[in-house]
């Protein structure tokens, strides 16, 4: 059973940093993309950024590339988003996936987590 597992979300305050966590299992993923997307209440889910598992290729929406950063541990089976200088707008819920693509596209990811919640005060 393939499971993609996130956890890190909160409520902090506008300047804070969480770092988000997708934990992986239930198949060998070494082939696939992971990304992050998001989704606010009202509005259509969003990429926020993607990463290979064997060479660390990223990829970023422009507008969130200066604060956050997706890294991914192989070893761990782990793919991670650090999240710097957060904001009110970032409130959202946070989710993992998984995709064979680097796209920003969310119906080409084929396996999804179930969210975690982000909520950042101003």
């Amino acid at each position: 059973q393939v499971q993609l597992v996130e956890s890190g979300g909160g409520l902090v305050q506008a300047g804070d940093s969480l770092r988000l966590s997708c934990a992986a299992s239930g198949r060998t993923f070494s082939n696939y993309y992971m990304g992050w997307f998001r989704q606010a209440p009202g509005v259509e889910r969003e990429f926020v950024a993607t990463i290979n598992w064997s060479g660390g290729h990223t990829r970023y929406t422009d507008s969130m590339k200066e604060r956050f950063t997706i890294s991914r541990d192989s070893t761990k089976n782990t793919v991670y988003l650090q999240m710097n200088s957060l904001k009110p707008e970032d409130t959202a819920v946070y989710y993992c996936a998984a995709s064979r693509l680097s796209t920003t596209y969310t119906g080409a990811y084929e396996y999804w987590g179930q969210g975690t919640q982000v909520t950042v005060s101003s």
